[in-house]
């Protein structure tokens, strides 16, 4: 691991002003940092993906932005709650099930102990490529040195919301429940503070795989709100993976239903393991609506979600298992007791 700076800061604007905010190039390669519960970004550090010069610790700011506020219109969590916290409220577990099992699927107890939300949705891809920097080929890494992925081992490499210039998959589970539940995140930053739909967070790789969200150099996420609504209760994330033990999906859906009489009168459904970002399946969304859910209408939503799939030689499979996985999950939630 390369020498570093290390400092605490006591406050959202202490930090934001500690940043370095002038750093050119996007914030995912700025000199400075944020730490909190540390479990992605010294794991890159020690592969010597990433190099900040200095790391902001922004630990003690949880007291004010580590909450859970439970509220009949929304539900609020910090940016610094921990993982485990969130999974393990009773308020989240009833009535928002697909945000705690997304959670709860996210990691092993120790890293959910440490890892915190705000930094859970902006983990970094799991593909090689991008994590060895003894490979010189990589968009995301090193722009412009082309993408190592499209013609080599892409198994577990996205099929969704691919460019030429990148196929590597968002790793998240917690992101794809925001993002079905039309959440909004809170942001610190230089201009002050303010909120955007989480759905615009993340961007598509495009021809700039390196600009991996909307952040400016010195933005710090303090927050997430999501919004309630009848279809909350009947949620769930389902993950398919290698193993059953702590893995990243090769396919996975959160699903949120509201039914009357058996008819679909809303839902909300995000795909992981598949795309480039955490992924609304609007497509699938309308092919449900005001239909039975059933297999029939629930295999033809599937269909839609994956209608637009870019396939490499590794990862021919993922529609299939990502439109089975679709189904299950919507079947399941339709039998929910809520």
């Amino acid at each position: 691991m390369r020498p570093f700076v290390y400092a605490r800061a006591e406050s959202v604007e202490a930090a934001v002003q500690a940043a370095d905010v002038a750093a050119p190039g996007p914030p995912t390669q700025a000199a400075t940092q944020y730490l909190a519960g540390g479990t992605t970004i010294l794991d890159l550090m020690k592969l010597d993906t990433m190099r900040p010069e200095a790391l902001i610790d922004i630990n003690d700011l949880a007291e004010g932005h580590g909450a859970i506020e439970v509220g009949p219109q929304a539900l609020r969590l910090g940016a610094l709650a921990r993982l485990a916290t969130v999974a393990d409220h009773p308020a989240v577990r009833r009535d928002y099930p697909v945000i705690a099992q997304s959670l709860q699927l996210a990691a092993s107890a120790q890293i959910r102990n440490m890892a915190t939300l705000g930094g859970n949705v902006l983990q970094r891809t799991r593909c090689n490529y991008f994590r060895d920097p003894s490979w010189t080929v990589c968009n995301k890494r090193d722009p412009g040195s082309g993408c190592a992925a499209l013609e080599g081992v892409n198994r577990k490499h996205a099929v969704l919301g691919v460019s030429e210039h990148c196929i590597a998959a968002y790793p998240g589970d917690f992101a794809q429940a925001l993002v079905a539940l039309d959440a909004v995140v809170e942001i610190a930053g230089r201009a002050g503070p303010r909120s955007l739909p989480f759905a615009a967070l993340h961007r598509l790789p495009g021809t700039t795989p390196e600009v991996e969200t909307v952040l400016t150099p010195g933005d710090l996420i303090t927050g997430f709100v999501v919004p309630a609504g009848p279809w909350t209760r009947r949620s769930l994330y389902l993950k398919v993976r290698d193993r059953q033990s702590y893995e990243f999906a090769l396919a996975s859906a959160a699903v949120a239903l509201e039914l009357h009489d058996g008819v679909v009168a809303n839902v909300r459904i995000a795909l992981g393991g598949v795309a480039t970002t955490p992924w609304r399946a609007r497509e699938a969304e309308e092919a449900l609506k005001g239909r039975p859910c059933n297999e029939a209408t629930c295999g033809a939503a599937a269909r839609a979600a994956f209608a637009g799939a870019e396939t490499r030689s590794g990862n021919a499979f993922k529609p299939e298992l990502g439109r089975r996985t679709l189904v299950r999950a919507l079947l399941q939630a339709a039998t929910m007791e809520v």
